[in-house]
C-alpha cells in the first residue's frame, strides 16, 4: 500500500492542493516554497513522533495570507492489502483496497482551537476516531535535514549487534560463548595493568578529593579509570564503528561518511522490519544529500530507491539528485498568488511524455532547471555567455531570483515549453529575427516572425488583438522581398508582431545577437576590441566561432555592459527578474 494523494486546505502556506504521489517520489522546489510544510501534514497523521499534544493547531497552522478558521488535510491510500493493516482498520478500506485518513483543524471565534481525527473507505463517508491506534500498524519514519547522526549511529549499533547475534547457527553460538569467557578474563588483566601506570592511577585524585567535600556519600567510592568494567556485554557495546583501511582503523568522523552510514543503518533497519510485516512504514527523508560530493549524491539516490522497501518520499535540493528520478515521480512545488501549488498535481504522466518526447535531448537539459523560479530560453550557447555576463553587470543576481538560462541549440523552443509547462515553470524566450529565402522560390519567409507566432498559438492564452492582427497580416510574413529591401508596410508588420509577442514574452531581435549589438550602445566597445573598420567585418568576427569570439569578448570587456540597462536586448532579463519577484508578491 502507498499514499497516493494528499489533498491540503486551510494549512500555512497551502490554500488548497491536490498533490499525487507514487511509490518512490522526490519533492523539489525553490527554499521555503513549502516542502517541509507538506511532508508535516502527512506526519500530523502518521508519524509516531508528533505527540498528541502537539496535534492541536497553532495560530501558525493556519493559511497565512488570507483569514481562515479551518484546516483539512486528506491522504489517499491505495493498494491497501497487507494483513497487519486489514487485521487493525480493515473495515474502514473499501473493496477496492483504498483507505482515507484525515485531519481536521478548526480555530473558534473565542480563539479556542481544537481538531478532529477521521477515517473510511472513501473521502465523502468519514468517521471520526479518537486518537491514531492505527499507528501500530500504519506509519511514517521521518528523517529530518538536521539529523543527528552522531547519537542515531551509537544507537544503532547495538542494534547491529542484536541482529546479527539472532542469525547465529547454533554451533557458531558455542564458539562465541568460549571466545567470550576469555574476553573477560583479558579484560580483568587489561583493567589491572591499567591500574598499574601510575598517570592513570593517580588522574582522578583531585575528582575523589572533590567529591568527598561535596558529600560523605563519596567516602567508601572513589572514581578511577577503566576499560569500562568486567562485563563482556558492557565491553562489547562500547566498540565503536570504526573505517578499517590497510588493517589500520580510523574513525568514522567526517559528516559526508556519517551521513551515508546513518541512512544505511535506517535503509537495514526498514528492510529488516519489512521482513516482519507487522506494520506498513512509509519512509520519509529531507535532504539525503548533506556532506556529500555530486557523484555520492546520485549514487545514494539509486540506493535508496532500490533499498527502501515500501513507499519512499524524498525531498531534496540537489539537481543530481533529481536527475536520477523519473520524470513521473517527480512533484514539484512552486509558489504562485500567495499559495503554494504542486505543477499538474504532483507525480504525473504528462511530465514524463513531455521528457520522453523530447527523446535524445534529454541530456541538454539541465536538471537546475527544475528548480528554476523562471527559465530564460535563448538560441546558443554564445547567448548563454552574453546574457549571464550582462546580467552580472545591471547587477540581477541570477542565482538569487532562480533564474536558470538554457539553449536550444537548434533543437527548436517548443520541446523545452512543453518541459517547462508541465513543471509549472515559468520561461521567457528569446529569439532570432530570420529572414530566408525558400528554396527554389521567388520569396521570403519571415520565420523569426513566424517561429514567435507559432510559439504563441501553441503555447500562450489565446488574446483577440493578437488573434486578429494574424488573421490580417499572416500572409505578408511570406514576402518577395530580403531584408534590405522590405516595404514600408512589411517592415509595419514585423515591428507590430514583435510588439504583441513581446507582451506574451517572446522576444524578437532585430535580426540576431551580433548584428542587435553592432546596434546598440556596445558598439564602441566592439570597435575598441575586434580593432575592425565597419560594421561587417565585427560581426563576420564575432560571428566566426561564435561561442569561442564571445568568450574572449566578455573574458576582456565584463564590467563595460551595463550601458545596455535600458536597451530591448536586456528587456528579457528584466522580465526574467519580474517574474521572480512577482511569485513571492503575488504581482503576476
Amino acid at each position: 500500500m502507498h499514499i497516493s494523494k494528499v489533498y491540503i486546505e486551510g494549512f500555512r502556506n497551502f490554500k488548497c492542493a491536490n498533490i499525487n504521489f507514487n511509490e518512490k517520489s522526490l519533492v523539489i522546489g525553490a527554499n521555503d516554497v513549502g516542502k517541509s510544510n507538506l511532508i508535516y501534514s502527512m506526519r500530523l497523521l502518521l508519524d509516531k513522533k508528533i505527540s498528541e499534544a502537539d496535534l492541536e493547531p497553532k495560530d501558525s497552522d493556519f493559511y497565512i495570507h488570507s483569514k481562515t478558521h479551518n484546516i483539512f488535510i486528506l491522504l489517499k491510500f491505495i493498494d491497501v492489502t497487507e494483513d497487519c493493516v486489514l487485521g487493525k482498520i480493515g473495515k474502514y478500506v473499501s473493496e477496492k483496497g483504498e483507505l482515507y485518513l484525515a485531519y481536521k483543524g478548526v480555530r473558534k471565534e473565542t480563539g479556542e482551537k481544537d481538531y478532529q481525527l477521521l477515517i473510511g473507505h472513501t473521502e465523502t463517508d468519514l468517521q471520526e476516531i479518537e486518537s491514531r491506534y492505527y499507528l501500530r500498524v500504519l506509519n511514517m519514519d521521518y528523517i529530518e535535514s538536521s539529523r543527528e547522526l552522531f547519537s542515531y549511529i551509537r544507537k544503532e549499533k547495538k542494534n547491529l549487534l542484536l541482529e546479527a547475534k539472532k542469525q547465529r547457527l547454533e554451533e557458531v553460538t558455542e564458539k562465541d560463548e568460549k571466545i567470550t569467557r576469555k574476553i573477560e578474563k583479558s579484560i580483568d588483566i587489561l583493567n589491572e595493568r591499567l591500574s598499574q601506570l601510575s598517570y592513570i592511577n593517580s588522574a582522578t585524585d583531585n575528582l575523589n578529593k572533590e567529591l568527598m567535600n561535596l558529600s560523605i556519600h563519596h567516602i567508601n567510592n572513589s572514581i578511577k579509570f577503566d576499560v569500562g568494567g568486567t562485563d563482556v556485554n558492557d565491553f562489547i557495546n562500547n566498540l565503536e564503528l570504526v573505517s578499517r583501511i590497510n588493517e589500520k582503523s580510523l574513525a568514522v568522523g567526517g559528516d559526508g561518511r556519517n551521513n551515508q552510514i546513518y541512512l544505511a543503518l535506517r535503509t537495514f533497519k526498514n528492510r529488516i522490519e519489512d521482513e516482519v510485516p507487522f506494520e506498513v512504514t512509509i519512509s520519509c527523508i529531507e535532504e539525503p544529500e548533506a556532506h556529500l560530493h555530486p557523484h555520492q549524491q546520485r549514487r545514494l539516490s539509486k540506493y535508496l530507491v532500490e533499498s527502501l522497501g515500501g513507499q519512499a518520499i524524498i525531498t531534496s535540493h540537489s539537481p543530481q539528485i533529481a536527475s536520477e528520478f523519473f520524470p513521473s515521480s517527480i512533484v514539484r512545488l512552486n509558489y504562485q498568488d500567495n499559495e503554494t501549488l504542486a505543477a499538474n498535481d504532483g507525480c504525473s504522466e504528462l511530465t514524463e511524455q513531455s521528457l520522453v518526447n523530447f527523446g535524445f535531448r534529454l541530456n541538454v537539459i539541465s536538471s537546475e532547471v527544475f528548480y528554476s523560479n523562471v527559465v530564460f530560453l535563448v538560441e546558443g550557447p554564445s547567448e548563454v555567455l552574453f546574457y549571464k555576463a550582462l546580467a552580472i553587470d545591471l547587477g540581477i543576481d541570477l542565482d538569487k531570483y532562480n533564474i536558470s538560462i538554457l539553449m536550444v541549440d537548434g533543437v527548436g523552443f517548443e520541446p523545452y515549453i512543453d518541459v517547462l509547462n508541465n513543471l509549472d515553470i515559468n520561461r521567457v524566450i528569446r529569439t532570432d529575427n530570420d529572414i530566408f529565402k525558400v528554396p527554389k522560390k521567388d520569396y521570403y519567409l519571415f520565420s523569426g516572425v513566424l517561429r514567435g507566432i507559432k510559439i504563441y498559438q501553441n503555447y500562450w492564452e489565446r488574446n483577440s488583438e493578437m488573434d486578429k492582427l494574424i488573421d490580417e497580416k499572416k500572409e505578408t510574413l511570406i514576402g518577395t522581398n530580403d531584408r534590405e529591401n522590405l516595404t514600408i508596410d512589411e517592415l509595419d508588420t514585423i515591428a507590430r508582431f514583435k510588439r504583441h509577442l513581446m507582451e506574451h514574452d517572446i522576444y524578437l531581435s532585430n535580426r540576431d545577437l551580433e548584428y542587435d549589438l553592432i546596434d546598440s550602445q556596445i558598439r564602441p566597445i566592439l570597435y575598441d576590441y575586434y580593432k575592425e573598420d565597419d560594421d561587417e567585418s565585427i560581426i563576420k568576427a564575432m560571428q566566426k566561432s561564435k561561442a569561442t569570439s564571445m568568450f574572449n569578448f566578455l573574458l576582456t570587456n565584463q564590467g563595460k555592459l551595463s550601458v545596455l540597462r535600458d536597451s530591448y536586448i536586456a528587456d528579457p532579463l528584466w522580465r526574467c527578474k519580474e517574474y521572480a519577484e512577482g511569485l513571492y508578491n503575488g504581482s503576476n
